[in-house]
């Protein structure tokens, strides 16, 4: 089997880095080869003898788990329960685009902001940072399709603004700017919610006065502290999503994710969803991966960047 692996976490502009340009920052193999790359689309080739839901040639997609090999190789073994069968309207690279954006948005709005899927009636207004970027695109098309809220995206150039707003959102602000004013431009009756992508650290105090009394703010980056201190006054709720909460833990309720991509294939073959692959690299190999994680590290990549095949 061909795979690509990393043996230490080095800068991507090492000709050796292959990896994951977030786990590569972040992770210590000691020394043993090891698998990143999460998000996937293929066919099932062999199932175990107590599986239930595939057999073998379903197209399936997919984005595994933290603790086992990564998807870098020309064969991969996930559990079942994190799976579900591809968009059939959708390429292999379309598909592979969506399972951990989607399950990410997913979980953050009807788990942990609390909404309801479907829920038309529900008002008000959502935030998302990066508009543009892998998870916002996706909670923005999410949030259009299944809810009434008004949708506000965080953008700065000129192809991602365009990008936001092919998503679905209602209006775009420039995160470079002081987010307050341009909000009370575009929602007068204060924010609701708010999907964090980025930058939540340095926002919270806008995100505290821009918000109504009793809001709620979902993150999904990382920082050193968070000063939580300034949601205190209008009791605004924070909350955490991280999708590998459930395979990291073994949690009993694993199969919500085989769910919940089920639903969001749904919705991509009715044409309410669409994949947010925006540019292919070629196969799967070092050279190319280099390429990946130098365009992710480089802050301007708009949706998903795959790569197909070995």
């Amino acid at each position: 089997m061909r795979a690509v692996a990393y043996r230490e976490p080095l800068p991507v502009d090492r000709p050796d880095c292959l990896v994951d340009f977030k786990v590569r920052r972040s992770a210590d193999p000691g020394g043993e080869p090891r698998v990143l790359g999460w998000d996937a689309a293929g066919t099932v080739v062999a199932v175990g003898g107590q599986v239930e839901l595939f057999a073998v040639g379903d197209e399936v997609y997919y984005a595994g788990a933290l603790d086992r090999p990564g998807v870098n190789a020309e064969f991969h073994a996930v559990d079942e329960r994190l799976v579900a069968r591809k968009p059939a309207t959708l390429s292999f690279t379309g598909a592979a685009a969506l399972p951990l954006t989607s399950l990410t948005a997913w979980e953050g709005l009807f788990e942990r902001l609390g909404l309801r899927s479907g829920a038309l009636e529900r008002t008000g207004a959502l935030l998302v940072t990066a508009a543009a970027g892998g998870v916002g695109a996706v909670t923005v098309q999410l949030a259009r399709a299944l809810t009434s809220l008004t949708v506000v995206g965080t953008a700065s150039r000129p192809e991602t603004v365009e990008f936001a707003r092919r998503m679905g959102v209602h209006h775009v602000v420039d995160h470079r700017e002081p987010l307050v004013p341009q909000l009370a431009e575009v929602i007068p009756g204060r924010l609701d919610l708010v999907f964090g992508t980025v930058a939540t650290d340095r926002n919270l105090p806008a995100y505290a006065e821009a918000l109504n009394p009793f809001g709620r703010i979902v993150a999904i980056d990382d920082f050193d502290s968070l000063p939580v201190g300034v949601l205190k006054a209008k009791s605004i709720s924070f909350h955490w999503e991280f999708m590998f909460t459930r395979s990291m833990f073994q949690t009993p309720d694993q199969a919500v994710q085989h769910h919940i991509l089920t639903q969001v294939a749904r919705l991509v073959d009715a044409g309410v969803l669409t994949t947010t692959a925006t540019r292919d690299l070629g196969p799967v190999n070092a050279a190319n991966l280099r390429a990946a994680h130098r365009l992710q590290e480089s802050g301007t990549a708009i949706g998903k960047t795959t790569l197909t095949g070995f």
